[in-house]
């Protein structure tokens, strides 16, 4: 008797297991399916961005910057460099940790 309830308790876990499965593949192709095709004014802010991101690349820099946008920039590296004490700030600091000096414990 417990071995019967016991198959039909593991064949309930199957099945609903199973249809869970399915439910969840298949709503993940729904939603994948639509997230290729997007909105069109969602295309149209991503194509504008991609587009800026060229158009800068190929400047060197930011795109349509104007000498006030290069004399604040330097102006605020300026006062960077001078808060926090110089060195290149477009790079990530080096940090250095000498090794402790340990001194010898001996039991009296």
């Amino acid at each position: 008797m417990a071995l019967h309830r016991l198959f039909h308790l593991s064949s309930l876990l199957r099945s609903a297991v199973s249809v869970t499965l399915r439910r969840n593949i298949g709503l993940s192709a729904v939603v994948f399916n639509k997230a290729r095709d997007l909105d069109p004014v969602q295309k149209l802010f991503l194509d504008k961005i991609r587009e800026y991101n060229a158009k800068s690349k190929t400047a060197g820099g930011v795109f349509e910057a104007g000498p006030a946008y290069q004399k604040n920039l330097t102006e605020e590296m300026t006062k960077l460099q001078r808060l926090y004490g110089g060195g290149d700030l477009t790079k990530f600091p080096q940090f250095k940790f000498p090794e402790p000096k340990l001194e010898e414990v001996t039991a009296k």
